[in-house]
Parts: structure tokens; C-alpha cells; sequence
């Protein structure tokens, strides 16, 4: 019996949990639209919340055939092949196991799993994303539950890559101050 640390234990340290959690976030996505699209028609709305007249949080069905914010609309075939891009270069980093960090682990499963759900929208539907989340309040664009994923991966990738960066930037300048002055520097 060998023995190994607490940190090594970890299932959040291993590649098939995240694998396995991009998996089930895109099951989920697929379930919401599926929800979604077999009981609503296009441009159905459900008031969720509602202060008054103010539309804080509705369900409503509709269809997009852009990114994020409507970017590049009706370049199916470029969102594809992108999207394909991002999917395979994340699945070849996490079985080959080149990342490690748990962190970085869950960023990889939630773009994953966000980026599959959606591309199974692009190749099944045409190249329409269903989207239905409206959060009217501050008159937001319409997202789903894949969008959600991928920019909260995307989001912690980034504050994680940032803070990163900060911290070694810090610990170089720390370790600059500790070097002792040449007198030549005089």
C-alpha cells in the first residue's frame, strides 16, 4: 500500500472528473433545451421575476446563429471549425495530462463542456444556438446554459492566469530586493 498525500487523493486533481463533469454540464444544457424547445414555441416568454413592471429574469425561446453577443452571426462553418478547435486542443491537454492544477482542470471542463453544447446546436440545428435566458433587468443578451459554462471557465482562467501573474511578478521583485548591491552600482 503505498502512501500518498491528502492533495494526490484529490478527485478534483484528475482529468476524468473534469472530462466527466464537461460531460454532464453538456447533458445538462442539452436537457435545458430540450426542455425548452419541446414545450415552448419560438418567441415564448415566461415571466420568472418580476418587481412591479420591471422583468428581472424571463424564459425566452429563441434562436442565434452568432457567438457571443451575436458575434460573427452567419458564419456557421467558422463557428464550427473554431469551436471544434478549442474542444479538441482542451481534450488533448487534459488526456495528456498536461494540465494538473485543479483550477486550471475545472476552467478546461467548464469551457468543454459549455463549447460541446453548443457545437451540438451548430452541426443538429442548422447552425442556431437555442438560447433562453433573459435577464431583462439590465437588458442583457439572451444566453443558455452552455454560455454559462464557458464564461465562468473562461472567467476563472483568466483571474487564475492574472493572479498568477501578479504573484510572480511580486516574488521576482521580492527576490530582486534580497540580491546584495555590487558596489559597482554606486
Amino acid at each position: 500500500m503505498g502512501v500518498h498525500s491528502e492533495k494526490d487523493k484529490s478527485i478534483f486533481r484528475s482529468q476524468y472528473f473534469w472530462l466527466a463533469a464537461a460531460a454532464l454540464l453538456a447533458g445538462v444544457d442539452r436537457a435545458t433545451k430540450f426542455l425548452v424547445t419541446n414545450n415552448m414555441r419560438l418567441k415564448d416568454k415566461i415571466e420568472l421575476i418580476k418587481f412591479g413592471d420591471t422583468e428581472v429574469l424571463n424564459i425566452y425561446y429563441c434562436l442565434n446563429n452568432g457567438a457571443a453577443f451575436s458575434r460573427l452571426s452567419g458564419h456557421r462553418i467558422l463557428l464550427i471549425v473554431l469551436t471544434s478547435a478549442i474542444i479538441l486542443c482542451l481534450l488533448y491537454l487534459l488526456l495528456s495530462k498536461r494540465v494538473s492544477r485543479p483550477v486550471y482542470l475545472a476552467s478546461a471542463g467548464l469551457i468543454l463542456g459549455g463549447g460541446v453544447g453548443n457545437l451540438i446546436d451548430r452541426i443538429f440545428n442548422g447552425g442556431l444556438v437555442v438560447d433562453f435566458i433573459d435577464f431583462s433587468l439590465i437588458n442583457f443578451p439572451i444566453f443558455n446554459f452552455a454560455d454559462i459554462c464557458a464564461v465562468c471557465g473562461a472567467g476563472l482562467l483568466l483571474i487564475t492566469v492574472a493572479s498568477d501573474e501578479i504573484r510572480e511578478f511580486v516574488r521576482k521583485k521580492k527576490a530582486g530586493k534580497s540580491k546584495p548591491r555590487d558596489n559597482n552600482d554606486e
